[in-house]
């Protein structure tokens, strides 16, 4: 076991602090990583203060993970010494489900393993995540960094942002020829619009703000709807292939159904507190119109998201952070003030 610094909170109640952790020593198929870069995340907040169930403690958060290799197991193949690589929001599951067995991990039958708070042997006995100088992950979990390092903040969104946002948008089949609405220009929607667009769909983003419509051009849409306007979102009715939804907060889904055209489907990666109001069945009956759902991608698919990212340029916008900011950088991101994701600079740990 090695003493590495980190962030994290010992309760609830309590702020954000520097802690000292333990990692393991890299066995047969780890690879050790020292963390350049960990992107903040919505769950982070909503894990380190129990605003969802189950939070363990001492909870060190952080799933957006960009470093260098610095170790690895004798049983390593796919990774050496130098290498640039990404941890996401898992570093293990069973790998003998049907979902595993099919490159599915993030629906594992029996449970993935989150990159902080998950089951581990290692002390505590969960996992503790990037906000660290240092973390050690199997190898089956450790995904190839192929953008230039000047990229490399910006690239540690893509671990959570990114594939949250590419998964669905690969599934239904978004590209050339299809219609795509995007619901919310935040850390989420600001990549769907990027994705969306460099698969070739033509991208509608919706927003509440007037002040985004420049800047969800700038992104990548072909149009910009403001959402509280019916009849802004009038004139688009009846004509969406698909609709990502990446709103976290309860909103009428009617709304959007009506925007879909026959067999269009409406997909929420936004997980808001409380319910959204219960939609209209015949919105969806008169049509055989879909509401569904989608998280994360498997290991397989998140390395085809950021070889996909590379290839096209694309990574977050962000702004970069010193460790003892991010509680500065939680309250402003419950204000929506940051365009659109803040990256700690893991060397200020």
């Amino acid at each position: 076991m090695t003493a590495v610094k980190a962030r994290g909170a010992y309760a609830a109640d309590q702020p954000v602090v520097p802690l000292t952790i333990q990692r393991r020593t890299p066995g047969p198929c780890d690879v050790q990583i020292e963390i350049a870069y960990c992107g903040i995340c919505h769950s982070d907040l909503h894990t380190i203060r129990s605003e969802w169930p189950g939070t363990l403690y001492p909870c060190v958060p952080g799933h957006e993970i960009v470093g260098y290799v610095s170790a690895v197991g004798q049983n390593v193949t796919r990774f050496k010494p130098g290498d640039i690589v990404g941890v996401g929001c898992m570093v293990g599951s069973c790998r003998q489900c049907d979902a595993c067995t099919h490159g599915l991990e993030q629906y594992c039958e029996h449970g993935m393993i989150g990159t902080y708070n998950g089951p581990t042997a290692d002390p505590p006995g969960h996992t503790l995540g990037g906000y660290s100088q240092r973390i050690v992950v199997d190898q089956e979990f450790v995904l190839q960094i192929r953008h230039p390092k000047d990229m490399l903040p910006a690239v540690a969104p893509l671990l959570c942002a990114g594939i949250t946002t590419y998964s669905p948008l690969r599934h239904w089949q978004v590209g050339p020829g299809k219609k795509v609405g995007v619901v919310g220009i935040g850390g989420l929607g600001h990549m769907a619009v990027k994705l969306a667009h460099a698969m070739g769909a033509h991208v509608v983003a919706f927003t509440t703000q007037e002040s985004k419509r420049a800047q969800a051009h700038a992104l990548g849409a072909d149009d910009v709807v403001i959402s509280s306007d019916p009849a802004q979102r009038a004139a688009h009715r009846g004509s969406f292939d698909f609709i990502l939804d990446t709103v976290a907060a309860p909103h009428v889904l009617d709304d959007y159904i009506g925007l879909l055209k026959r067999d269009g489907t409406l997909c929420l990666v936004g997980a808001p507190a409380s319910p959204h109001p219960s939609p209209s069945v015949s919105g969806l009956i008169f049509g055989r119109k879909a509401i569904a759902g989608s998280l994360i991608g498997g290991i397989a698919e998140t390395q085809e998201m950021l070889d996909f990212c590379a290839q096209h340029g694309i990574v977050a916008d962000i702004e970069l952070v010193h460790a003892d900011q991010i509680e500065m950088a939680y309250e402003r991101m419950l204000r929506g003030d940051v365009k659109y994701r803040f990256v700690i600079d893991a060397a200020t740990f």
